[in-house]
């Protein structure tokens, strides 16, 4: 005990009651110092804290505070400058916007256009939470319809309302001076506005009977036009003097493409706008028949063989490929698989099969008779093949494809793209321009949109010539086939040009 004494005991005694303490001779253990749980603080300088707490301003546009402020201070009244116009209200207030205060509200797009257009329209809108009106609150309280739940009556009605409105209210003197600005701005009208009404001016004695005799002639002119056949020649021999010797015949109604000619006989087989297609004989001029389904020919082929020579095909612009009879001038098949307009018509395969092409993209070949597609070739990158042309060998052919080439397809069993052999380098986009071959084979001829000639050799695939023969599109190309040095072309420009 006296050693734990001795070291509680203070080396040098502070005050006289510590010594007392610590000489006292009681047994007693020894009584440390008390100490105080709630000691007397000086709260001076928390005061001065508080009060300059209370004091501090707060920004508004602040999103962080590092003092816990009072309510008071939060909403209190932002205080400062104010912009000479801006309304009192606005500028008094919680400002996000120069324009005012900004809150962002979940709002259907419907509802915000339907709103929008009936402030636009009758002035009158609902605000975001849809308890007040913005805007003219009259015609609200009376008629609450928006523009999208008001009748068409109505809109006309105060359509009317309001143009009499405006013409009920007075013009200044200024808008009666023609020369004055507010005249031209009342009386000025955009290119697509209505006539303005006004009371009939009768016509004089000299203007009515100048009126009804233009409409007669006008109305004569339309029905000789209407009554007036479309014309065509041909030359069945050689001319042997310098004037032109033909045939003029007509029969058509209107324009006509391509115009095929059967090969045994003295007759042609024009089609024509007029949805008609016409049987003629070449040496007599005469109509012999006419087949018609209604819808436009835009191809007309017969078949090649000795004895189907009455067999007619044409592809029409309904997506068929029509088959008549022109004995009995019925039709015997249809073929029913292309997806746009058909093109062209090729026999192939010693005239047992043909290939057609349509605004469809695509290839079919198709078994004579059978309206079954035996083989279909579309690939994403083909485009729409208006002109094909057989080799004179019978083993390939040539299509005239939109992306300004020539593609070649064999005409065996497969019918396949040939890849080793394409022609390109001319103008075709947008253009059915013929496509070629010269009688022996060895040369590829194609118009282009330009008026050029174009040749290929066909072995090489490279440009053989170019010849300028038209100032528009070169459409139609021909080789002569006893004369193989000379070459038939014709263009938009309504020329025939015969090359050596």
């Amino acid at each position: 005990m006296d050693l734990l004494q001795s070291s509680y005991a203070p080396d040098d005694a502070s005050s006289p009651e510590e010594a007392a303490v610590a000489s006292s001779p009681d047994s007693s253990p020894l009584r440390l110092p008390s100490k105080s749980a709630a000691p007397a603080v000086d709260d001076t300088a928390l005061a001065l804290s508080a009060a300059a707490s209370a004091s501090r301003p707060l920004d508004p546009s602040q999103h962080l505070v590092a003092f816990n402020p009072t309510a008071d201070q939060l909403w209190a009244p932002v205080l400062g400058p104010q912009h000479p116009h801006a309304p009192i209200s606005t500028a008094s207030g919680n400002r996000n916007h120069k324009l005012g205060h900004v809150e962002d509200a979940a709002v259907l797009p419907f509802l915000f256009d339907e709103q929008y257009n009936t402030f636009h329209r009758f002035g009158y809108a609902s605000d975001p939470s849809g308890l007040h009106i913005v805007g003219d609150a009259q015609p609200q309280a009376a008629d609450p319809d928006t523009v999208y739940n008001l009748a068409p009556s109505e809109h006309k009605r105060r359509r009317l309302q309001a143009k009499e409105d405006d013409q009920a209210e007075p013009l200044p003197p200024e808008a009666k001076n023609p020369a004055s600005e507010e005249w031209v701005l009342l009386n000025k009208q955009s290119p697509w506005a209505g006539k303005r009404e006004g009371p009939p001016v009768e016509l004089t004695d000299e203007q009515r009977q100048y009126a009804e005799a233009h409409a007669a002639k006008k109305a004569e002119k339309e029905a000789r036009a209407e009554g007036r056949p479309r014309r065509q020649r041909s030359w069945p021999r050689a001319p042997f003097t310098g004037r032109k010797r033909g045939i003029t015949r007509g029969g058509h109604g209107s324009h006509r493409p391509r115009m095929p000619r059967r090969p045994t006989t003295t007759a042609t087989f024009p089609r024509g706008y007029d949805r008609n297609i016409q049987y003629w004989d070449t040496e007599t001029g005469q109509v012999i028949s006419t087949f018609s389904t209604g819808k436009v020919p835009y191809v007309v082929k017969l078949n090649p063989d000795e004895d189907k020579q009455h067999i007619l095909l044409a592809g029409m612009s309904d997506k068929k490929i029509v088959q008549w009879d022109m004995k009995s001038g019925q039709i015997t098949q249809e073929y029913d698989q292309h997806l746009g307009a058909v093109n062209t018509i090729t026999f192939v395969d010693n005239n047992r099969r043909f290939v057609t092409s349509s605004d469809d993209k695509s290839l079919r070949v198709w078994e004579f008779g059978i309206p079954v597609v035996i083989k279909y070739i579309s690939e994403p990158h083909m485009h729409s093949m208006p002109a094909i042309a057989l080799h004179p060998n019978s083993n390939w052919l040539a299509a005239q494809s939109l992306d300004n080439q020539i593609l070649i397809y064999s005409t065996k069993e497969r019918f396949q793209l040939n890849k080793k052999k394409r022609f390109a380098g001319h103008i075709v986009a947008g253009y059915a321009c013929q496509v070629n071959f010269s009688p022996d084979g060895r040369f590829v001829m194609s118009g282009d949109g330009e008026g050029s000639c174009w040749f290929w050799d066909w072995k090489s695939c490279r440009r053989f010539k170019t010849l300028k023969c038209h100032n528009g599109v070169c459409i139609g190309c021909e080789w002569h086939p006893l004369e193989t040095s000379k070459v038939a072309t014709c263009g938009w420009d309504g020329v025939i040009k015969y090359c050596i």
